[in-house]
Formats: C-alpha cells, sequence, structure tokens
C-alpha cells in the first residue's frame, strides 16, 4: 500500500498543514456546490451563476485593496450582484439574461478598476491570479470556520425551501397555483447561489468557480433525474475532483522540465468535464439500452 501511494503521491503530502486545510475546505465548498447546483442546472440559471462568480473578482480585489480577506469581498460583492439580479428582474424567463448581463458588465468594470489599483498602490504579490484562478494552498487556517458557518447558512436555505424550491423550478406556474411563494423562493435560492458562488471562488477562483458550482450537478443530473440522488452524486463527483485536483496540483511541484507546480483549480476544471462527459456517455448508453 505504501509503495502504491508513494508512486501515485508525492513524498510529505499527508503530513503538509496546507494540504490538509485545502482539503477541508474544498471538500465542504463542493458539498454545499452540489446542493446548489442541482437547482442550478434544473432552474437553467448557469449564466447566472457565472455572472455571480465572475463578479466576485470584484469583491476579492475590493476586499485586496482595503486590506480585508478576499472571502468577504466575495460574499460582500455576490449578494450585492444577487440583490441587483433580483431588482431588475432574475426571476422572469425573459429578464433573466438582461439582468444578468446588466450586472455582470458592471462588476466587469469594477474588477478591472480594483485589479488596476491592487497592482498600482499595493505590493500585493500574485493579487490578480489569486483572485482570478484561487490559490488553494495558499488559504489561511482562520479561513476554514467562516467557511463552515457560510456552508451551513446555504445547506439551511436549501433544506428549508426544498420542496417548494423543486416545484417551482420544474413548474413555476403550478407552484403558484398551489400558493408557493414563487418570489420568495427564488430569492432565497439567489442568495444560497450567491453564497455558494463566493465559496467556489475562494477556492478555484472568481472566473472558475462556476465549473465547481454547475459542472458536478450537470453529471449527476444525466445519471439520476431524482433531486435527493443528484445532489448526493454531484457531491460525491465534487469531492472526488477537487481531492484529486489537490493531488495533483501537489505531485505537480516534482514534473519536469519546469518543478514549479501547475494550479490546482486548472486539474479540478479539467476534472469536472472529464466527469460530465463520462456521465454524457453514462447516460447515452442506458438510453440505448
Amino acid at each position: 500500500m505504501d509503495l502504491a501511494l508513494g508512486a501515485i503521491i508525492a513524498p510529505g503530502f499527508f503530513e503538509s498543514s496546507s494540504v490538509h486545510l485545502a482539503a477541508a475546505v474544498g471538500g465542504l465548498v463542493a458539498l454545499v456546490a452540489a446542493a446548489v447546483g442541482v437547482f442550478t442546472v434544473i432552474r437553467g440559471q448557469a449564466f447566472a451563476g457565472e455572472a455571480l462568480g465572475d463578479i466576485g473578482a470584484t469583491g476579492g480585489s475590493s476586499a485586496y485593496l482595503v486590506g480585508v480577506a478576499p472571502l468577504w469581498g466575495f460574499v460582500g460583492i455576490s449578494l450585492a450582484a444577487a440583490g441587483a439580479m433580483e431588482m431588475i428582474g432574475i426571476q422572469r424567463a425573459r429578464g433573466r439574461d438582461l439582468a444578468t448581463g446588466i450586472v455582470l458588465g458592471a462588476g466587469f468594470g469594477l474588477a478591472a478598476l480594483f485589479l488596476y489599483l491592487d497592482t498600482t498602490y499595493h505590493n500585493t504579490t500574485g493579487a490578480t491570479v489569486t483572485i482570478l484562478f484561487g490559490s488553494i494552498f495558499a488559504l489561511s487556517s482562520s479561513t476554514l470556520a467562516p467557511v463552515i458557518a457560510l456552508g451551513a447558512v446555504i445547506v439551511g436555505i436549501i433544506g428549508l425551501i426544498y420542496r417548494p424550491l423543486w416545484l417551482s423550478s420544474v413548474s413555476p406556474e403550478l407552484a403558484a397555483a398551489r400558493g408557493v411563494p414563487v418570489r420568495l423562493i427564488g430569492s432565497l435560492y439567489l442568495a444560497a447561489m450567491a453564497l455558494a458562488t463566493a465559496l467556489s471562488a475562494l477556492t478555484i477562483g472568481a472566473i472558475l468557480s462556476t465549473a465547481l458550482l454547475v459542472g458536478p450537478a450537470a453529471a449527476a443530473l444525466q445519471l439520476t433525474t431524482r433531486p435527493g440522488r443528484a445532489i448526493a452524486a454531484a457531491g460525491l463527483i465534487g469531492v472526488a475532483t477537487v481531492w484529486a485536483g489537490i493531488i495533483l496540483a501537489y505531485d505537480s511541484y516534482d514534473w519536469r522540465p519546469l518543478h514549479h507546480g501547475w494550479p490546482a483549480s486548472f486539474f479540478v476544471v479539467t476534472l469536472v468535464l472529464l466527469a460530465y462527459l463520462a456521465a454524457r456517455v453514462l447516460s447515452a448508453r442506458r438510453r440505448v439500452r
């Protein structure tokens, strides 16, 4: 067993505190993203999730600018953007792309300004790369407690509105006819999605955060249409891809010719894509049978 692990995992992997923290935070975020991501795919709001993730660059860069932990910048701007989308009309199908596009454009403009100020007036090495593409091995130990707390809030919201959210996601008209407060349920879900994208941005970066939110969920929904099973499958896929990405990123420091290491976010996103393609193949074979 030791020889097999030694051939796959570089020495010192299990003794590294940075690896322990990365695995804990990444696993928690993957599980939370799975619970939200399944409904994101069902409701057809992947573009909104992408926008919230990209806008997270504004929050992360502004946090660096004022000396605050990037997590709170991601959270603050994601919630603000979700509120703006709600006000413009994200709950109406025709208004979703309009609301998302307007907020996304404004967010990118601010992100460009804040990133410029970060590099001009602060000597923050690698801030831009960390914000946009993540640096899971550079997380502080003080990050774990807020991630657990925010994850609990997200799971609590989804658990509270699970049944009406499922009904309103499948058929808003039927949900409204049965007295479900569709607008309120949609707003609570949007808040949960904003928090989930903020946590995903913390692990694999603002630009790539949607991959962790949507990818495992989309793969799981290729395998099952039941929401409970889909959430469980998405959680397993998400955790597996994040942990495998951490292993590959750690091992890449010994890879030739650079011996410098590849970003974990690259491996996570690539593995998520491969998992989705594999799920598509399995689903196609099942339909043929």
